[in-house]
């Protein structure tokens, strides 16, 4: 019987780190989406006036 509290506690605490870590992860996902939509709004405002090339697009000045 001790063997299994024991193997319970530590599974316990491993649901609950890992609780943490996903709690974690979200909250760096959502500052990123955030970030990601910052950058969007922000190379959509900026259309027309050269900025960024992006991948195989030749740049304003060609």
């Amino acid at each position: 019987m001790t063997e299994i509290e024991e193997r319970l506690a530590h599974l316990i605490r491993a649901v609950d780190d890992l609780s943490e870590v996903v709690a974690r992860q979200d909250r760096e996902i959502d500052r990123l989406a955030a970030q990601v939509a910052w950058l969007a709004r922000r190379e959509g405002e900026g259309e027309g006036e050269g900025g960024i090339v992006l991948g195989n697009e030749r740049p304003p000045h060609y």
